[in-house]
């Protein structure tokens, strides 16, 4: 069995309104200096597979057809 964690976020220079708001309700909640808020996703996985390279390859070929839109989004895959 090997576990996995997936982060995708927006790619640099990719509008992010849900960050922009996060980042003025800390404002707002007096967290001063918090500057350039991003949001993302996690996914956690764990796949029945004995082989790390393997899995490494089926985990790319998923952010790549279901858990990231590689157009707008970057994906880093960490085995855990």
């Amino acid at each position: 069995m090997i576990k996995a964690r997936v982060t995708v976020t927006l790619k640099n220079g990719v509008l992010d309104p849900q960050g922009k708001a996060i980042e003025g309700a800390l404002g707002s909640l007096g967290f001063e200096g918090v500057d350039q808020v991003r949001q993302g996703k996690v996914f956690d996985l764990e796949l029945e597979s004995a082989d790390p390279k393997n899995a490494e390859k089926q985990i790319a070929d998923m952010c790549e057809k279901l858990l990231a839109n590689t157009v707008i989004e970057d994906y880093a895959v960490e085995l855990l």
